[in-house]
């Protein structure tokens, strides 16, 4: 179970992973050792799954965001469609999802141009592929990889 200091600590890291174990030591009046084996704990209970760079798309050539939307037909010993679109460079994220469609596909690419050659090419010949709806994002109102942890004392209660 996680305690407050635990909680200020991912509060901390998800605001900046770069934050030092001194500074957030002196944030939680513990010792510099203490916050380092709690990161450490946190790591080992898979809380903490990695550290990453928040790079901006639009200044990397890569300004168009799209969602697609997947409807596959499933057969047995066909490869699995969502395995194969996670290998695609330009997808960011693959959800299984419930509804009239069975994935929902996150891309990043340069255009619209490389985005109708990704899908002709890529994912509209992938096995089992009956059909996609393509949206694409004109305007990001928000978008934040941070977790509320509001929720995290609940956890204990289900």
């Amino acid at each position: 179970m996680l305690d407050e200091i635990d909680l200020k600590i991912l509060r901390m890291l998800q605001k900046d992973a770069r934050v030092s174990n001194s500074a957030m030591a002196r944030c939680t009046g513990m010792a510099t050792s203490a916050i380092f084996e709690r990161i450490k704990k946190l790591k080992a209970l898979g809380v903490i799954r990695g550290y990453r760079i928040d790079l901006e798309p639009r200044m990397l050539g890569m300004g168009l965001l799209a969602y697609v939307f997947v409807k596959v037909n499933i057969r047995r010993g066909q490869p699995d469609a969502a395995l194969l679109l996670a290998e695609i460079p330009e997808v960011q994220e693959v959800h299984h999802i419930a509804g009239e469609d069975c994935l929902m596909v996150k891309i990043r690419a340069p255009d619209t141009g490389t985005l109708g050659d990704l899908l002709t090419e890529h994912i509209h010949c992938l096995e089992g592929v009956q059909s996609t709806r393509t949206t694409i994002v004109l305007k990001t109102v928000k978008d934040t990889a941070e977790l509320p942890l509001t929720y995290v004392g609940e956890m204990g209660k289900k």
